[in-house]
């Protein structure tokens, strides 16, 4: 199993994928943190609904981006590296894929805090 964590620390794309990704949620969880407090009790989260009282969600639900991509981040984690032996160009497509999910998940909470504050 230690040789499987070195040759995923030498990859790359898989290094900067996952680092980045979890700078990219840390940087998120800071920001959720900083501005929770200034936040109304009822958030506009669900944009693809129809008009209206069902595009609003309570005050904590504005972490559900950073939970469902955390969740996202870690099994992805455990997956290239069980992947990585066998199927090295799968594991890095998950990395990037990380990396992708991780920033839009940044940006849909950068933009929605920049709605409300």
């Amino acid at each position: 199993m230690n040789e499987v964590s070195n040759l995923v620390k030498a990859d790359k794309i898989i290094r900067w994928g996952m680092t980045f990704s979890f700078v990219l949620l840390l940087l998120q969880a800071i920001l959720l943190g900083v501005f929770f407090l200034q936040l109304p009790p009822i958030v506009p989260l669900f944009n693809q609904l129809p008009w209206g009282d069902a595009r609003l969600g309570a005050k904590y639900e504005i972490f559900l981006p950073l939970v469902i991509t955390t969740v996202f981040f870690l099994f992805n984690y455990f997956l290239l590296r069980k992947l990585y032996v066998s199927m090295p160009l799968v594991s890095r497509i998950l990395g990037i894929t990380t990396l992708l999910s991780a920033l839009l998940s940044l940006i849909f909470v950068i933009r929605t805090l920049q709605l409300i504050i």
